[in-house]
């Protein structure tokens, strides 16, 4: 091998997919066999500064990001969305770039913990409806992506959130 080969960088470009994102078909035969989640990153720009929604978990209530399982014939983004409208009245534009994952224990009961993934897609959010599926199980906060990252608990998702940038959103 010649001195200019070994010299050469090599280097991994990652691009986005350039097409849409199709809708999914669950294969499981329940939820609980399907370790996948969608999360939304609920998301507003007030005088230059990125706020994003959280809400609590119902069981410990801890802040946590909107999420669920997949749905047959809807892409990831529109089931992070549904969930933002389920458990935040939400009411936005969601995309289908995944802006990160992150792994979690999902609490199914007292002895038992469902290993996941969450997949967290950005949903710009229009407005908030105070009636809404879930409004009282939960409470809902704006905050800053400094103090979003202080109140969650998984590393991975705080360090999606202290990096999320809406500009790169393209919806």
């Amino acid at each position: 091998m010649s001195d200019k080969k070994n010299e050469q960088n090599f280097e991994v470009e990652l691009t986005l997919q350039s097409t849409k994102q199709l809708p999914i078909s669950v294969q499981a035969d329940h939820k609980s066999d399907v370790r996948t989640q969608f999360a939304a990153l609920c998301y507003r720009v007030v005088k230059d500064q990125v706020q994003v929604l959280l809400v609590t978990s119902r069981g410990r209530q801890r802040w946590i990001l909107p999420k669920g399982w997949p749905m047959d014939g809807k892409t990831p983004g529109e089931c992070a969305a549904i969930e933002a409208w389920e458990e935040a009245g939400v009411v936005g534009k969601p995309s289908d770039r995944c802006l990160g994952i992150f792994s979690y224990a999902k609490i199914i009961d007292e002895d038992t913990n469902l290993p996941c993934i969450g997949m967290v897609y950005p949903v710009k959010v229009k407005s908030l409806k105070n009636d809404f599926p879930e409004a009282k199980q939960r409470r809902r906060k704006w905050v800053s992506l400094k103090k979003a990252a202080k109140l969650l608990s998984e590393p991975e998702l705080i360090q999606i959130v202290k990096t999320f940038e809406p500009r790169q959103i393209h919806l």
